[in-house]
């Protein structure tokens, strides 16, 4: 007796898979997880949040290539900069998994639902650069430092999303502890010199928009927090692949370091 009810995990996750796809493909509804809800998982929710990070992103660019506005104190290069950076690198989170990974894109994908903390660090360094660019500008003229920021965003950026355009629907935002028919350990390119390319990418953009906006406080408060959040991560995340993958999995980590600092 034949029956139409899935018999198991993966079975339920096809189903689930075809039956979105088929009904709606504007929808952007995970496969294997729930959305946080605290934003409207919904096609108005996506477009509205691009199109203000897009704007963001245009006026903090603008603002970067024309060296800043001389008559308004703070419209400098350096914010623009930032600016441009931090609304680039949510909306390429989202990009990047709508592309490359579409059975785990939802409006979570954007990472603008990261914890208060994370908006608290943000904003914080935002204060920080303000108020020493009002009282002391001289603090904020050496420009070597935010030439290197600049690099360092960058690099930092492109690494996270070659990282997660070569692992494709490997990768995950929310750390995997059952392994599905799929996964698959990927060892070549990016991640044959970043053992964890994602999270090494993060680090350095993260520290590198401190750099340019010459934040000694948010810079040291950032390598802090961001060495804590990854290092504890990691070690969870290497169990999981351990029982997922063996023997195999520890000659890599043997053979590839993380290149994060102190984080082997």
């Amino acid at each position: 007796m034949s029956s139409d009810v899935p018999n198991n995990f993966e079975d339920r996750l096809r189903q689930r898979a075809s039956t979105t796809r088929n009904t709606n493909t504007l929808e952007t509804i995970p496969v294997n997880h729930q959305p946080h809800e605290n934003i409207p998982n919904t096609p108005l929710a996506a477009s509205t949040i691009s199109f203000v990070l897009g704007c963001i992103f245009s006026l903090g660019l603008a603002l970067f290539l024309t060296g800043g506005i001389s008559d308004h104190w703070w419209a400098t290069y350096q914010l623009g900069f930032f600016l441009a950076a931090w609304s680039g690198f949510h909306w390429g989170e989202f990009a990047v998994t709508a592309g490359w990974n579409r059975d785990k894109c939802s409006v979570d994908s954007f990472l603008l639902d990261n914890g208060a903390m994370y908006h608290v660090a943000n904003g914080t360094a935002l204060v920080e650069y303000l108020i020493t660019l009002y009282f002391k500008p001289s603090l904020k003229a050496y420009h070597y430092i935010s030439t290197i920021g600049i690099i360092m965003a960058v690099i930092g950026q492109t690494l996270r999303a070659s990282a997660m355009i070569q692992a494709s629907t490997n990768f995950s935002h929310i750390v995997a502890l059952r392994k599905l028919p799929s996964h698959r350990l990927i060892t070549d390119g990016v991640y044959s010199a970043f053992r964890h390319p994602s999270y090494a990418g993060f680090f350095y953009w993260a520290l590198g928009t401190q750099l340019v906006l010459q934040n000694p406080i948010s810079s040291i408060g950032f390598v802090l927090v961001l060495w804590r959040f990854f290092s504890r991560r990691i070690k969870v995340e290497e169990r999981a692949l351990v029982n997922f993958f063996g023997e195999e999995y520890d000659n890599y980590r043997r053979r590839v370091n993380t290149n994060i600092p102190f984080i082997r």
